[in-house]
């Protein structure tokens, strides 16, 4: 998976043509790929065959929520911005994500875990 394809070209300024709401989102969920983070999720996490990434779903939820996302539904904002985002999971694809990743259990939580902790790792920062 090459996490980051979507972001190629990609240029944020204050003004102009084509210009989309949540655009600090693109630069988060940037930042996310870039750390790890949705590598590491998508490392610890399987996912189905010609299905969306697990840790894409997992990582853009996380994104959303740091955009002030309330329910699950409202990351669609990044769905809704093809253009800038890419393709983007549906809803139903989201809770099935959440929904696997609690099913697996104790042992599916520390694989999360781990990989969160080695995005951590490679850009310095301290985790507990």
């Amino acid at each position: 998976m090459n996490a980051t394809g979507w972001s190629r070209g990609l240029e944020v300024t204050g003004g102009g043509t084509g210009v989309v709401s949540h655009a600090g989102l693109a630069l988060l969920r940037q930042l996310s790929d870039r750390t790890g983070l949705t590598s590491g999720l998508s490392a610890a996490l399987p996912s189905p065959l010609g299905g969306h990434d697990r840790g894409r779903v997992l990582s853009d939820l996380a994104c959303a929520i740091a955009d002030g996302a309330r329910v699950i539904s409202d990351f669609r904002v990044m769905g809704d911005q093809r253009e800038l985002f890419g393709p983007v999971a549906s809803v139903p694809t989201a809770w099935r994500a959440l929904k696997e990743t609690a099913a697996g259990g104790d042992r599916r939580r520390r694989r999360v875990t781990a990989g969160c902790r080695r995005s951590g790792s490679r850009t310095g920062s301290s985790q507990a």
